[in-house]
């Protein structure tokens, strides 16, 4: 028994929003559900789940754009990212619009998340650790005991987040995988945002942005 993951590839940015349980008790969370409401609550509906809360990593709208309407569908919260992307939820609207995107909405979290938090999913706890530098309030969450990270946009297999948006900072990001992410270990996997699944591990080896190589030579 532990945690469960389904990942649901939404939205025309191809976004991994994570539906994850409690295998014991079948509560539920969603992880960043950026669009396509319909085939996340397909995920739910077939594995008769309860989900108890809507988690998100940061602001952006392939991310979270599909939030409040789930939270409304589901009736439950809306939980993080950290107050400072509150900026980015806010203009949700806006930018739905730069991306032709329909029907989004503004969203607005129940509960702001901070570094060091925890989150009880049926049985199942996840840390909360604030990583910004692909936004200023990206967090991620961390499952210790099956060694999984949810990270959204802060390190993909064979990359990094950008950092060219409002408020994004490359040393930044780059320190908070080597300080934030690194320490979780090495066998630790992630599921990202968008694309494969990968392990810190793997890309302390071969990442030609934050390897141990790489960053030895700046």
């Amino acid at each position: 028994m532990g945690l469960r993951v389904e990942v649901v590839t939404v939205t025309p940015f191809q976004q991994n929003c994570s539906v994850i349980w409690c295998e014991q008790t079948l509560q539920g969370a969603v992880i960043d559900p950026g669009g396509d409401i319909d085939q996340i609550m397909k995920v739910i509906v077939s594995n008769q789940l309860r989900v108890s809360k809507i988690l998100l990593t940061h602001g952006h709208l392939d991310h979270a754009g599909g939030a409040a309407a789930l939270s409304r569908e589901l009736e439950v919260k809306i939980i993080g990212p950290h107050q400072q992307d509150e900026f980015w939820l806010e203009g949700m609207e806006k930018q739905a619009q730069s991306y032709g995107f329909a029907g989004v909405e503004i969203c607005h979290p129940d509960q702001w998340l901070n570094d060091g938090d925890r989150i009880d999913v049926g049985n199942e706890t996840l840390e909360v650790y604030h990583c910004p530098g692909h936004t200023p309030g990206h967090v991620i969450f961390f499952h210790r005991q099956s060694h999984l990270a949810f990270v959204g946009d802060v390190l993909f297999k064979g990359s990094i987040g950008r950092t060219d948006f409002p408020r994004g900072d490359f040393n930044t990001l780059i320190n908070s995988i080597t300080q934030k992410l690194w320490p979780l270990g090495n066998e630790t996997r992630f599921v990202s945002g968008h694309g494969p699944l990968s392990s810190f591990g793997v890309e302390r080896e071969s990442n030609p942005f934050v390897s141990d190589s790489a960053l030895l030579e700046k």
